[in-house]
């Protein structure tokens, strides 16, 4: 995955500024925010996961879920320059990706439907929006800057740009707007791609 230039800490304090207006300063991101921990704490134990030291990376993870209240999987691969707001109760399982800029919220899952081999959590593209409580389970995929809804259970790909709320999680805008021939085009796609990864 192709990371940002910046540094994990200046990306960290970076973005936390500028999705939080009570983040004042610097120091206080450091010290106060449980998001950037967990981050911070997933690079060492995915470190230790690449270098095969897994169960020690899993201890490691589990002691910092202790700490946070945010579980990240160290086979997780997390870029830099992701902003966790709150955290409390937010799981990452270990297959899934999340590129840089997304903002997830607390009680948010990137779990797994346990049927699936291989690749069986969400991969979450640069950009995208994960609102409180929303469930994303499964191999699948967020497109750029779209937007969860908070509560949403999504179990199907969501399009790049486009906002989807509800149980099961339905395209509500495109690029923002109700453009609802856009919006029915889409929902048959994504029913029929459903329908057909389940046959």
């Amino acid at each position: 995955m192709k990371e940002k230039k910046k540094g994990f800490w200046s990306e960290a304090i970076r973005v936390t500024k500028e999705n939080d207006p009570a983040a004042r300063t610097a120091l206080e991101v450091l010290l106060t925010y449980p998001g950037v921990k967990a981050l911070a704490a997933h690079r060492i134990s995915h470190f230790l996961w690449r270098h095969n030291l897994k169960l020690l990376a899993r201890m490691h993870s589990q002691f910092w879920r202790f700490w946070t209240q945010i579980e990240i999987h160290p086979g997780a691969e997390i870029a830099h320059g992701v902003f966790i707001d709150h955290g409390s109760g937010l799981v990452i399982g270990e297959t899934a990706i999340v590129e840089s800029d997304v903002k997830l919220y607390h009680g948010v899952t990137l779990g797994g439907t346990g049927k699936d081999k291989g690749k069986r959590h969400p991969t979450i593209r640069q950009g995208a929006l994960i609102s409180a409580h929303s469930q994303l389970l499964g191999p699948i995929e967020v497109g750029m800057n779209a937007k969860v809804g908070a509560s949403a259970v999504v179990v199907t790909d969501v399009p790049a740009e486009v906002t989807v709320v509800g149980i099961p999680a339905k395209v509500v805008r495109v690029k923002g707007k109700k453009d609802l021939e856009r919006i029915t085009n889409l929902e048959e796609q994504r029913e029929a791609s459903y329908h057909s990864s389940h046959l």
